[in-house]
């Protein structure tokens, strides 16, 4: 499950925009939202790429926001 808040908060530190970040993984916008929101769940290269994109080098980071097992 994915900590949407710190996803939404390391997006925004990032400077880039969600419609950019869609692009570069080959997905809409409206699909980059509904994984954001947990509607649907990001695929593992889909993960690899994001990382890529905001700088997610520490692995306790990129699990805190993809792999969280309770999303308050």
């Amino acid at each position: 499950m994915t900590n949407t808040s710190l996803l939404e908060l390391r997006i925004q530190k990032s400077g880039l925009k969600k419609s950019y970040i869609a692009k570069e993984l080959g997905i809409t916008l409206r699909t980059l939202a509904n994984k954001i929101a947990n509607r649907c769940e990001f695929k593992a290269s889909e993960i690899d790429k994001l990382c890529k994109l905001l700088g997610i080098t520490d692995p306790a980071e990129k699990e805190a926001i993809f792999f969280a097992t309770k999303v308050a």
